[in-house]
């Protein structure tokens, strides 16, 4: 299933959708950036938005919170820059470029993962939760808000006829709950814990998943001359202007 969409289209496709986004998608979009943003803040601490786009969202979040935001489109993460500064949103830790498949952070380094109408858009999705899963702290939560393709009937049937013209604005209508469900038991160290329809009209879905504690281990002898692990910076968290 990877390789559905790739980053190049999706870069081209976003880099034409920064200067409109807030005006063609910040109202349709509203309700599930909220709630998504309300379910990460029952949890709260260090949150990673991943997907953070223009960062219409990043005003809704409570100062009480680290926020981290990373994106694949330079041209939106721009707009999401210029936020902040307009803003004074000093809660805002950090705005990097980032691969969604390839984050650049520590195993268990943040306390929730948001996701807002992503997980449709990246080539490998499950590669993508898998990354989130890593990067997520027992006890944590990986939250996502998406359209999710329907099961049966007419909207399936135009959903399907949709996706190649979706794909070249760099998503896909299509894209199965199955999918996600079937991801969270291969990987075993996530439960879904909510899934809830989202307006407008139930075509989008709040899904919450809760990050188990890993199975302890027998530790292994060290190798001989082993000094302990090196500490290596981590790209992306220092906010400033973007290159």
């Amino acid at each position: 299933m990877a390789g559905e969409i790739d980053n190049h289209t999706v870069a081209k496709a976003y880099a034409r959708w920064a200067p409109i986004y807030d005006f063609v998608f910040g109202a349709v979009f509203d309700a599930g950036r909220k709630a998504s943003i309300a379910a990460a803040e029952r949890i709260g601490g260090r949150i990673l938005d991943v997907g953070i786009g223009t960062g219409i969202s990043l005003t809704d979040y409570s100062p009480a919170n680290r926020i981290v935001g990373v994106d694949y489109s330079e041209p939106m993460l721009r707009k999401a820059h210029e936020r902040v500064v307009e803003y004074k949103l000093a809660h805002v830790e950090a705005l990097a470029v980032m691969d969604a498949q390839r984050l650049g952070f520590p195993d268990a380094f943040f306390d929730v993962v948001v996701a807002q109408y992503v997980i449709t858009t990246v080539p490998d999705p499950e590669a993508v939760l898998g990354e989130f899963a890593r990067i997520t702290r027992p006890g944590g939560e990986i939250i996502l808000v998406n359209h999710l393709g329907a099961e049966a009937g007419l909207r399936r049937a135009f959903e399907q006829g949709f996706a190649p013209v979706a794909r070249r604005l760099g998503w896909r209508p299509e894209f199965a709950w199955a999918r996600l469900a079937q991801w969270a038991e291969r990987h075993g160290g996530v439960r879904v814990v909510e899934r809830r329809a989202m307006p407008p009209l139930g075509h989008f879905s709040l899904i919450r998943f809760e990050r188990a504690a890993p199975v302890a281990q027998p530790a292994a002898a060290p190798a001989k001359g082993y000094a302990g692990p090196a500490l290596v910076a981590q790209p992306g968290l220092a906010r400033g202007p973007l290159p």
